[in-house]
Parts: structure tokens; sequence; C-alpha cells
């Protein structure tokens, strides 16, 4: 093993080494050609969920002693907090229906069917995009001098499979965060230059606008 390879960034270490330079440009982030699509993608083998945490929190200390503020979402959150919304007597109902469904293909329709409204609302009103791009511009009003230092992450994007697409929640997300540079963190494996495979297992989704690092 020589030196060069001994010390060699992994692909996952190049997309954050690349997505902090970005958003540390002199003349403001640059995570997007679009001054005003401020949305970036970082894909990552669900296998390797700790090795994403582990880059997430070195990037956000990073930026936070470079007088950043960094906004964490967990999507497994908002999830749970829509299921429980609905009361103990809901779940019980649906935890029960699910176990006596038996088989798994049906029981899996029957999740779908109760959940999926729950997480996508109405044409993405209503549903967990509303919750981000929520704590999204609570967050930046909290901090209205660090307007071009303010970076929100989702993560726990895992949670939503197969009830909802990442490409739609940040479809949905568009023009409802204050500008704030967004980055979606994404379990799932990249075909070609631009199709996303959620998780690995859904067809390959090629309706993405936002820049997919490295």
């Amino acid at each position: 093993m020589t030196a060069s390879t001994l010390f060699a960034r992994t692909q996952l270490q190049e997309a954050f080494a690349a997505l902090r330079n970005d958003l540390v440009h002199e003349d403001g982030p640059r995570i997007s050609t679009m001054r005003n699509y401020r949305f970036a993608i970082v894909p990552y083998a669900p296998t390797d969920e700790f090795k994403l945490r582990a880059e997430v929190q070195k990037l956000s200390n990073d930026l936070v002693a470079h007088g950043w503020v960094v906004l964490s979402i967990s999507l497994q959150k908002l999830v749970l907090d829509r299921v429980r919304s609905q009361g103990g007597e809901w779940m019980e109902r649906v935890i029960s229906m699910e176990k006596r469904l038996g088989d798994r293909e049906r029981a899996l329709k029957y999740l779908r069917d109760k959940l999926t409204p729950l997480v996508e609302g109405d044409n993405g009103v209503g549903g967990i995009a509303d919750d981000c791009s929520t704590l999204i511009r609570e967050f930046a009003d909290k901090n209205p001098d660090k307007a071009e230092r303010t970076l929100a992450l989702i993560g726990r994007a895992g949670s939503l499979y197969p009830f909802f697409r990442s490409s739609a929640l940040l479809k949905h997300l568009d023009g409802k965060t204050q500008n704030v540079p967004v980055v979606l963190l994404y379990p799932g494996e990249r075909r070609g230059n631009s199709a996303l495979s959620f998780m690995g297992m859904l067809d390959p989704d090629s309706d993405y606008r936002p820049r997919i690092y490295p």
C-alpha cells in the first residue's frame, strides 16, 4: 500500500470536502449554479449511515467554528411526530390491522395507504415538506445576521422509504426556505450524471435540479 492510497479520501469524504469549499466561497454559498436555488444532494450508501453522520458532524463543527449556524433536521423524527399526532388509538388500530393481514405485500400496501397521506400531505401542503420549511424559516428568523452563513442539513431520509420520494420533498421545499442553503443527505445510489435510486431499491429518478456531490 502506497502513501497516496493510505491517505486517499473516500467518495463520501470527497463529497463533503467539495460541499464545504462551495459553502464557504468568498462570494457566498455556491452549492448551485442558480442564485435563488440553493439546494444540493449528498448521496451515500445506506450501509454507510454512521460514516455519513461522522462527516456531517465534522462539517458542522468546522462551520460553527467559522461563525456559521447549522440546522440538522431528522426526517425520521418528523415522520414519527406525525404518526404520534394521530393518537394512540389510531396507532393501535393500524398496528393491529397490519398484523392481521399477515401477507407481507398486503400489509405493506396497507401501511402505505395509511402513512403516505401523513408524509405527503395534499400536493405537498401539510406534509413533511411543510414541517421542514417551517423549521428552516424559524431558524433563519432567529439568526438574521447570519443570512449568508446558515446551512440546513436534512437527514435520516431512509425513514421515508417506501412512502415518499425525496425528489418530491425538494420540489415542495422550493421557494419556502428563505434562500437558506439546504443539503439533503440521500441514502441511495447515483446512476449516471443526475439519476438517483432511493435506497438503491427504487427505479432511478432523474427528476432532480439540485447539484449532486461530489
